[in-house]
C-alpha cells in the first residue's frame, strides 16, 4: 500500500510539469534510461529559476552557467535539490550539487545518481 501511497504523491508532484516533462518521466520509469530525463531536469529549473530566460532553457548550450548566467541562487538550487530528491528516491548532498556549475554538469550529474539507483 505505500508504494501505491508514493505512485500518487509523485504523481500529485509532477502534475503542474509541461506534459513533455511528464512523460520522460513515464519513460524513465519503464525503460530506466537517464538520458530521457532532460525534459523533467529542466522543467524542474523552469519551475524554481529566479528570473525567466529570454530563450527556453531547451535552446541554451550546455555550457551554461546556474548561478552567472541564470540567477540561481542557493535558496533555488536547494528547492531544484529537494524537489529532484524526492522525484527520483535520491539523495544529493552539499558538496556534490556545489560541482554541478552548468546545465550539463547538472545533467551528468543527476543522470548518474538516478542510474546508481537504478542498478541497486
Amino acid at each position: 500500500m505505500a508504494s501505491a501511497s508514493a505512485s500518487t504523491n509523485r504523481e500529485e508532484s509532477i502534475r503542474h510539469l509541461p506534459a513533455e516533462a511528464r512523460a520522460a518521466l513515464s519513460r524513465f520509469q519503464v525503460d530506466g534510461d537517464p538520458a530521457t530525463l532532460d525534459p523533467v531536469l529542466l522543467a524542474i529549473l523552469e519551475d524554481f529559476i529566479p528570473h525567466t530566460p529570454p530563450v527556453p532553457l531547451a535552446q541554451l548550450p550546455g555550457s551554461t552557467r546556474l548561478i552567472d548566467d541564470l540567477g540561481f541562487d542557493s535558496l533555488a538550487i536547494t528547492e531544484v535539490v529537494f524537489f529532484t530528491e524526492d522525484l527520483f528516491s535520491i539523495h544529493i548532498t552539499n558538496e556534490e550539487i556545489i560541482q554541478a556549475r552548468t546545465l550539463d554538469d547538472l545533467r551528468g550529474f543527476i543522470r548518474r545518481k538516478v542510474d546508481v539507483r537504478a542498478t541497486r
